[in-house]
């Protein structure tokens, strides 16, 4: 019997699947190749999860892939009706770049907290005069977004003292649901966007919402790029409605070095690296060779993309390994 066809897409450097040698004939493809190509594949890994090549050649003449693969955690990119509509098994990158977005989460939050960017910019000035800093624990936090990233950031953060609120698309148990998030946010002193990208949350981060933030509250967002309105929050900042933002620079937008939002006062624009870490290519790689090794035994793939919703549904958790989670009680009013 063949071994099955695992086609890869873009790949470059490639991923590494010595494990799979004997187990899997190997095949490349790029956007151009794709959709030729797709009606002999078993299984697709879409090793460039920046790619939108998938939704692009997905709907066509011949059978699709069983099962699909994208070494990221968006799949916004990936999905299409066809795909959605049929029975290919989606799964994505879960578990590889948590810990490290929820890390530089930790890291921006010190830094604000302590005014980094306002020393480093009084010397850059050759300017010297005292700094007063604020102390974390005992700070108020609501992350939005109850998913595997949203939980780990509410993990690290409530070891540093925080309080935190963690907001989901229900409520259930110790999360909130987003009734309750315009109440959560407006008393919080960080506000934390950590929700994929769906028809949903796309824009959810407006200037209404901005709109409700105390003078002191910080914003920070470490998802896609499109669930913020950029022009709010670059308006929000300049007229300083909250203290300051920090913004993951997507792919969608300009490249760092030409990014305007470089220029606003109050605003920290960071390359998207926040999951880039050492050998985060290795991980990803792992993590793929694993899930293959369970899908070639016959076995269910765990954690399977909602292809309706567009994310892996959350297990209904008292919290992040077993914690439970520190809630913010909602107000009617916003405290000042």
């Amino acid at each position: 019997m063949p071994d099955p066809v695992l086609l890869v897409l873009d790949a470059d450097p490639p991923p590494r699947l010595g494990r799979l040698t004997g187990r899997a004939d190997v095949r490349f493809a790029d956007a151009g190749t794709l959709a030729g190509l797709l009606p002999a594949a078993d299984v697709l890994l879409v090793w460039d999860a920046a790619s939108d090549a998938v939704r692009a050649a997905w709907p066509g003449p011949g059978r699709r892939p069983r099962w699909v693969h994208t070494a990221g955690v968006d799949v916004d990119r990936v999905l299409c009706p066809d795909l959605v509509a049929s029975d290919t098994v989606l799964t994505n990158a879960r578990g590889v770049f948590e810990r490290a977005v929820a890390e530089q989460v930790a890291g921006l939050v010190l830094a604000f907290a302590q005014d980094l960017p306002g020393t480093l910019e009084l010397r850059r000035q050759r300017t010297g005069r005292p700094r007063t800093g604020r102390q974390v624990a005992g700070t108020r936090a609501v992350v939005v977004g109850a998913g595997p990233v949203g939980r780990e950031i509410t993990r690290l953060l409530h070891g540093l003292g925080v309080t935190v609120a963690l907001v989901g698309r229900t409520a259930r148990r110790t999360i909130h649901g987003v009734a309750d998030l315009d109440p959560l946010a407006a008393r919080a002193d960080w506000v934390i966007g950590a929700v994929p990208l769906t028809d949903g949350t796309h824009g959810m981060f407006d200037r209404r919402f901005f709109g409700l933030l105390q003078p002191s509250a910080h914003f920070l967002h470490v998802g896609r790029a499109a669930c913020v309105v950029r022009a709010d929050l670059v308006d929000a900042v300049e007229r300083r409605w909250f203290a300051g933002a920090a913004l993951d620079v997507s792919e969608d937008g300009p490249p760092l070095a030409d990014d305007p939002l470089r220029d606003v006062p109050g605003l920290l624009a960071v390359p998207r690296v926040s999951g880039d870490t050492a050998r985060w290519r290795d991980r990803l790689s792992e993590r793929f060779v694993a899930l293959y090794e369970q899908w070639a035994r016959g076995e269910p793939l765990p954690e399977a993309v909602d292809k309706e919703r567009g994310y892996v549904p959350s297990p209904d958790l008292s919290g992040p390994a077993g914690e439970r989670v520190s809630t913010i009680v909602p107000d009617d009013h916003r405290s000042g």
